[in-house]
């Protein structure tokens, strides 16, 4: 009878377990985009990264706990003209050929009064620092999140243009993750 009361809640045990597991999604180009828009006096400019890979961890729905590695294909940078995307990709902004990958993992999601605020940390020209910005997120079967924020890109040494061009970028993040 002892074994048998054992065999239950062991299964008991394990069932549990498995309802409280972590969700995983696959983060790529399809399901995840980033684009941004760069200003100057006489205009804007739009582009994104085509390519990214990497992967968002929920435990138990809650996004407080959302964990998320990406690492960006830079060589994938795309704008509204030929020309600045080349540009882009050269040593003056992004130097793909130095640093084809640029990285970003969460450090901690808070609650705030509007959705939630996800820090991290970013790694650009092999330099990281410390980001945060809003997020709207929902997680369950699939994981949906939404933000637009801005980052200093000087803060990552690309000053080309300092003056001309300016040092924010505006970013939007969308992903619609399935498990």
């Amino acid at each position: 009878m002892t074994r048998i009361l054992f065999a239950v809640g062991t299964a008991a045990l394990l069932v549990a377990t498995a309802q409280s597991a972590d969700q995983k999604y696959a983060l790529t180009g399809e399901n995840t985009t980033i684009t941004f828009v760069g200003k100057k006096p006489d205009g804007k400019h739009a582009g994104g990264f085509k390519k990214l890979s990497g992967t968002a961890t929920v435990a138990d729905g809650n996004p407080t706990t959302l964990a998320i590695e990406v690492e960006i294909d830079t060589a994938s940078l795309y704008s509204d003209d030929p020309k600045l995307t080349a540009h882009l990709k050269a040593p003056d902004f992004f130097s793909v050929k130095d640093n084809p990958k640029a990285t970003f993992k969460t450090t901690k999601v808070e609650k705030s009064e509007t959705g939630f605020t996800i820090t991290g940390d970013l790694t650009m020209l092999g330099k990281t620092k410390a980001i945060s910005f809003p997020a709207a997120i929902t997680a369950g079967d699939a994981l949906t999140l939404t933000s637009e924020f801005k980052i200093d890109r000087t803060a990552w040494g690309m000053t080309y243009g300092k003056g001309k061009i300016d040092d924010e970028a505006a970013l939007k993040l969308v992903i619609n993750a399935k498990k």
